[in-house]
């Protein structure tokens, strides 16, 4: 946003230029016409002497005229293929800046565009995430339960001990496997006896 801020008072500076310069053009093509009426009043003086004056005079004023008439022409010809070629690249520059506007626009756009999907992607992970978690809270309690009844399955055979402190996963484990070895300790018994 401060990039397109940036080229628009470009673009306005280099419009307020190129106004200025139109206006200094029309104000000497008004003064090359008040020269042209100037002359005209000349003309006009001389239609009021008799012929033989005018005739002298004319030649003389006319000339002179005339030189300070072309000088002027040509001083302001001069300027004015200045000042279209200013305008002309005034133009060029305006146009490139109405580009480059365009461009950072698309640009911003674009950004917008990839931040908004980064955010649908964040708030899916985020869904997701709270999913796994619930998910893993459902199977943490469901495994202390299972783990409860091994214990309580484990502890309440005849014979067995309450224990004394909260038990680790080792010792639980090892509770279970004595109870596996007797029972196949027994079982291997019976077989030798010969029972069912």
């Amino acid at each position: 946003t401060g990039a397109i801020s940036s080229l628009q008072r470009q673009m306005e500076i280099q419009q307020s230029e190129l106004r200025r310069i139109r206006s200094e053009k029309e104000l000497l093509q008004k003064q090359l016409r008040e020269r042209e009426v100037q002359l005209q009043a000349v003309s006009d003086k001389f239609c009021s002497l008799t012929e033989e004056q005018r005739q002298e005079e004319a030649v003389v004023m006319m000339e002179e005229e005339n030189r300070n008439l072309q000088q002027v022409v040509t001083e302001q010809e001069s300027q004015l293929a200045e000042q279209n070629k200013l305008i002309s690249e005034l133009q060029g520059t305006i146009s490139q800046l109405q580009a480059e506007v365009v461009t950072t626009r698309l640009h911003l756009l674009k950004q917008t565009q990839a931040q908004k999907e980064i955010q649908s992607q964040a708030e899916a992970l985020q869904h997701k995430e709270l999913q796994t978690r619930v998910a893993l809270e459902r199977i943490s309690s469901k495994f202390e339960r299972y783990r409860n009844k091994i214990i309580q399955a484990t502890f309440s055979m005849e014979g067995s001990q309450e224990p004394l402190a909260e038990l680790t996963d080792e010792e639980v484990l090892e509770a279970m496997q004595k109870i596996i070895n007797e029972r196949t300790e027994f079982q291997q018994m019976l077989k030798n006896k010969g029972s069912k």
